[in-house]
């Protein structure tokens, strides 16, 4: 898991499940203690997630909105929208929403 920043948009590159929670969760926190704005994690290049890396997700959203921020995850392929599904967390992580393409 690579995990690069861009001011307050955190990027994450690989796979993301048990083995990166740990280091994920450490560059969330940082950023809600560094940064002013409302927070974006980026997904966009995440192979596989797992379900106790969106429970790191889920937490963060819960954190944020706690002390004055707002999180929210953009650009959640297939794989990782089904994940949210499935282990019912979709109502505990805020997704960005795109506009639909004609």
């Amino acid at each position: 898991m690579d995990i690069t920043t861009d001011g307050p948009v955190l990027m994450l590159h690989g796979d993301f499940d048990v083995r990166s929670t740990w280091e994920v969760r450490a560059a969330i926190y940082e950023l809600l203690e560094g940064v002013e704005e409302d927070i974006v994690i980026d997904l966009g290049d995440v192979d596989n997630v797992d379900v106790t890396a969106l429970r790191v997700l889920a937490v963060a959203t819960r954190q944020a909105w706690l002390t004055g921020h707002h999180l929210t995850v953009r650009n959640c392929g297939p794989t990782v929208r089904r994940m949210m599904h499935l282990s019912r967390l979709a109502r505990a992580i805020e997704v960005e929403r795109t506009a639909a393409t004609a």
